[in-house]
């Protein structure tokens, strides 16, 4: 590292955490094509663009079926509701996720149990998991956080000893692959999100649930449809949740560069990595872990930032112009909805380490080298000025 020296402004930057714009301009025309078609079409619901892009992703997961919905958090919702989750069920989830994984399980009157992660990876850690199965439990749903796949073969043996399913919550690993099994692959039924920020964004909401059994696709079809088949004859008591055609339309153009961005991310990631060494900024920080046991499409980079220095950092970026965001700053098992539960602070001490340091820098596709090297200048420079002590 670099001896703390008094460091010459420069001037402010404009690097956004996402750039959705950036990334959407180049298939401007791909997209008016497409949805001019859906226009002309009239076919607003349940258009041939759905059944293409479900047989499009069903392809990327490696899976018999996809089933379009209307977002990643009813995907959840709906998978569990097909496995007739009721109140009185415990379902296991990760705290440290976003908010959908267990709000899903809670909505059903249902009470999510909250487990510990791995401190290198962010998800779901299996031992935690083995030690918190009770005969209440119903499912277990490991998230694939960050674009990298939790540790699918020994969930899968857990599950498989206890007799219960898993619901893959993949929103943030569609092209991500555990052991060469792609995410959302391993599961009963994988769940994926097409929110604007993921690695395969429509514009707007938008989601999907995969899975092999063709029984439980008909039921999830169902459900989604509010129960309904045939029409106006109702065998279950469903949601309305349609994944429209625009979407499908929209989604289906850029899931032909799923690929490209996924190497973008990747490619992205490694620099990062290497530039932090060569500044030796690894000694600083902590950089994130890749599981050598998986495909990792880098839907954030994550660093940890120790010593209480995280909320200074983020200061010292904003203030030259670099995004930067926290995923996620109160875990699950602290939230206020969740009290009742009977969680207390540090009961899940990996969880609340990884919330008080996380601080995760812009890895999106378009992001272009000389971003990047501003991005860790800044950095660098945090603690190159003793702004670090000061936030100490």
């Amino acid at each position: 590292m670099t001896k703390e020296s008094s460091v010459p402004a420069s001037p402010k930057k404009n690097i956004p955490m996402l750039d959705v714009g950036r990334g959407n301009q180049p298939l401007r025309d791909a997209f008016l094509d497409a949805v001019a078609k859906v226009i002309d079409s009239g076919r607003f619901l349940h258009g041939p663009e759905v059944g293409e892009l479900e047989c499009a992703v069903a392809g990327v997961c490696g899976t018999k079926h996809a089933i379009g919905c209307a977002s990643g958090s009813d995907a959840l919702l709906l998978a569990l509701m097909a496995l007739d989750v009721q109140p009185g069920d415990e379902v296991i989830v990760p705290s440290f996720t976003f908010f959908a994984t267990a709000s899903a399980v809670a909505r059903l009157g249902a009470e999510p149990v909250f487990v510990d992660i791995d401190p290198e990876t962010f998800n779901i850690d299996p031992q935690s998991v083995a030690d918190s199965i009770t005969s209440r439990t119903r499912a277990i749903i490991p998230v694939h956080l960050f674009g990298q796949c939790a540790s699918m073969d020994t969930l899968q043996e857990i599950a498989s000893k206890h007799r219960l399913p898993i619901i893959e919550d993949a929103a943030q690993a569609i092209g991500a692959a555990w052991r060469g099994r792609p995410a959302g692959s391993m599961g009963l039924v994988g769940c994926l999100s097409f929110y604007p920020t993921k690695n395969l964004g429509g514009m707007g909401d938008g989601g999907m649930m995969v899975c092999h059994d063709d029984e439980f696709a008909a039921r999830l079809r169902l459900l989604a449809a509010h129960g309904m088949q045939p029409r106006y004859h109702h065998k279950l008591l469903g949601i309305n949740s349609r994944l429209d055609t625009l979407q499908a339309a929209v989604l289906t153009v850029k899931l032909a560069h799923l690929d490209a961005y996924s190497e973008a991310r990747q490619k992205n990631a490694d620099r990062y990595t290497e530039l932090f060494r060569n500044a030796q900024l690894h000694e600083t920080i902590q950089l994130p872990h890749r599981d050598p046991r998986g495909l990792h499409v880098w839907n954030q980079y994550g660093i940890r930032v120790p010593y209480g220095r995280r909320d200074a950092l983020k200061q010292h970026l904003a203030g030259m112009g670099i995004g930067s965001e926290i995923y996620y700053p109160v875990p699950l098992h602290m939230q206020e909805c969740f009290a009742d539960l009977g969680y207390s602070l540090g009961c899940l001490p990996n969880t609340e380490s990884a919330a008080r340091e996380i601080l995760h820098l812009p890895v999106y596709p378009e992001l272009t080298e000389q971003e990047q090297d501003a991005v860790v200048e800044g950095i660098e420079s945090f603690y190159m000025t003793g702004a670090f002590r000061r936030a100490a």
